[in-house]
């Protein structure tokens, strides 16, 4: 019986380690805490978070503001 080989990639979004199967590299995944998408990529690939620029998060920012129902915040 073969055992899955996982690799840690941080969400991008909420920023929590989430264990990926090392063949979903290359494919979308959704963050099962916040449910932000992001490409599986090899850590070692990856950018400095401290590299994103001002306008990639307020895009970001935008894109989660309007991922509410029917593009409305859903507030509690």
């Amino acid at each position: 019986m073969s055992r899955a080989t996982y690799f840690v990639q941080e969400c991008p979004t909420c920023g929590r380690m989430l264990q990926i199967r090392v063949e979903y590299l290359g494919k979308t995944m959704v963050c099962q805490h916040c449910r932000g998408e992001f490409d599986a990529r090899d850590p070692a690939t990856l950018p400095p978070a401290a590299n994103l620029s001002n306008s990639m998060l307020l895009d970001r920012a935008e894109q989660l503001l309007g991922s509410g129902v029917d593009g409305r915040l859903r507030v509690s």
